[in-house]
């Protein structure tokens, strides 16, 4: 049963080759982490929160975001790299094997771990992963993206978000870019999305999944998509990896942001997915 118990965060600095990663770790249960990419810990907040009542939740900031500082800013964030980084820090934690539910960037950061140690996580979660690879319009996209990219660089920040949203199929209302991107903004975030512009976007997106890997690995995948992500690109991405798989996607509310958007009925529909490894006996339970 869930604990009535005040939530508190424990917070740390862990080394990793070329990075301190911030991390933070709530609850006491058995081991969930939320990953994004570029999204940092501070996005999963709420869910967290709500899931830590009754599972040890780990989150972080990707290397290079916020927190987690890098000994070289040019360096460029992978799936392989930013997997290691997972790796180190659910050894860290020492509570696995974990569930890792990864929201786009981070849900291919979590295939890239389920790939490398099976060992390590028991289930996968892959939310509205952008793996461009699979879709027959790959080659397009990635020429798109890399002209969105010195958009950006080139100081249009408006046109590449509008760029962005347009090549993503996400429809916003009429002067939503202006207003979430233009004006006066939080340094911090501008920083790191001149990060993920400049060193994640192109590598994300080029990641391949080694789906024989996948297939092959004891880890579950599942695959989600959000209610309301019909027809954007990450519905296209998602459905094309379950479909390589042999596997039904599930659906979760919202759309590619519901876990920041509509926590409660998320963390509903997560908990389904997790208490069906815990019946299965494929979690370890704290003693």
């Amino acid at each position: 049963m869930p604990s009535s118990s005040p939530i508190t965060t424990s917070t740390g600095h862990l080394r990793v080759p070329g990075a301190h990663l911030h991390y933070e770790v709530r609850g006491h249960g058995p081991l969930v982490a939320l990953v994004g990419a570029p999204m940092d810990a501070g996005s999963f907040a709420r869910l967290a929160d709500l899931l830590a009542t009754d599972h040890t939740v780990l989150t972080t900031d990707p290397r290079g975001i916020n927190r987690s500082l890098l000994d070289d800013p040019e360096q460029d964030s992978t799936p392989d790299l930013r997997a290691d980084d997972l790796f180190r820090l659910i050894a860290h934690v020492d509570a696995g094997p974990a569930a890792i539910l990864g929201s786009s960037g981070g849900a291919i950061t979590a295939l890239a771990l389920a790939q490398t140690h099976p060992e390590q996580v028991h289930t996968v979660i892959a939310h509205e992963p952008p793996l461009v690879e699979l879709l027959d319009d790959r080659d397009q996209i990635h020429a798109q993206t890399d002209d969105i990219i010195a958009t950006y660089l080139a100081g249009d920040v408006i046109g590449a978000w509008t760029a962005f949203m347009t090549q993503a199929n996400i429809a916003l209302p009429e002067g939503a870019i202006e207003y979430m991107f233009g004006g006066e903004r939080d340094p911090q975030q501008v920083a790191d999305e001149r990060r993920w512009f400049a060193h994640e976007l192109r590598a994300t997106n080029h990641w391949q999944p080694d789906l024989a890997a996948l297939r092959a690995a004891k880890t579950r995948i599942v695959v989600g998509i959000g209610e309301n992500s019909t027809g954007q690109e990450c519905d296209r991405t998602s459905r094309a990896l379950a479909a390589a798989l042999g596997i039904e996607p599930m659906l979760f509310p919202g759309d590619h942001t519901g876990f920041v958007d509509d926590p409660g009925h998320f963390a509903t529909r997560l908990r389904a997915v997790l208490r069906d490894e815990i019946n299965s006996g494929a979690v370890r339970r704290e003693s």
